[in-house]
């Protein structure tokens, strides 16, 4: 089954840019279509089709950072129609403004302490786009303009996020329902839904939300799409454990994440 797997996955990479159907796929590989699409998942966290759009998008996003104007970059990738490309929030930021790190788009942050150390919150017009923690704030600021090196960055107060995320920190509000402006593949927007979705004082094991977001053979993608995480806190990566009841990685670092698991479970009492 694994080399069946791996010749799908192929006879994919080669026809990149063009539409291949699950039916033309299990043709291709000597099987039938239910069973590949449900040993594909399960392999690679996603469907076929999903594959082969993921693998569009990142030709989209190429094209967009080494210059290409938007209609090009979709047309070439393999996009029917500009209105197929923007179907679904793929980018999160609009494509013009993913090109080249957000040029032409308006950045607003800001910095602030908490007990967990320097927290960054950053947000456009549509929603928070990063959430950066660490013990410098130069730092953070400094991964923001590298993250956004075209946008046009501006340093200004943001009461409302910052008592948000104060209240969230302190084991007291939530963080659900505030809207995200962020960029991810197909996989990595599954897994931080539901990532979001574990309660607070709640954990989950990599393979739990594999198997949730029903790709049960892809822990380990899991636990990059956790680390890819671009909005601390607000998508809860910290909730994400290993099996054996080890904490597993963490971006901000480990101390950081137990002190979060035990705000929240204390608070869960």
């Amino acid at each position: 089954m694994e080399a069946l797997l791996e010749k799908a996955k192929s006879y994919l990479d080669r026809r990149r840019g063009e539409r291949v159907t699950l039916t033309q796929l299990a043709q291709a590989v000597g099987t039938s279509p239910f069973h590949l699409q449900r040993r594909f998942k399960e392999a690679f966290g996603v469907s076929p089709r999903d594959y082969q759009e993921a693998h569009r998008l990142e030709a989209v996003k190429a094209s967009l950072q080494n210059g290409s104007r938007v209609a090009d970059a979709v047309f070439d990738a393999g996009y029917g129609s500009m209105s197929r490309f923007y179907e679904k929030p793929h980018l999160g930021m609009h494509a013009r403004a993913y090109r080249a790190r957000g040029k032409g788009q308006s950045i607003r942050y800001c910095t602030f302490a908490t007990s967990l150390g320097v927290v960054l919150v950053a947000t456009t017009e549509n929603g928070v786009c990063a959430v950066k923690l660490g013990a410098d704030g130069e730092r953070l600021k400094r991964l923001l303009a590298e993250e956004f090196s075209a946008a046009e960055l501006a340093e200004e107060a943001l009461p409302e996020l910052e008592a948000k995320v104060r209240a969230f920190i302190a084991g007291e509000g939530s963080l659900a329902r505030v809207p995200l402006d962020i960029r991810g593949t197909v996989f990595q927007r599954r897994v931080w839904e539901a990532l979001r979705r574990i309660p607070r004082g709640e954990t989950l094991t990599y393979g739990e939300i594999a198997r949730a977001i029903g790709a049960p053979a892809a822990v380990r993608a899991v636990g990059s799409a956790c680390g890819a995480n671009p909005v601390a806190l607000v998508v809860p990566c910290h909730r994400a454990v290993r099996a054996d009841g080890g904490l597993g990685g963490y971006a901000w670092g480990l101390p950081v994440k137990k002190r979060l698991l035990e705000i929240e479970k204390r608070r869960r009492k």
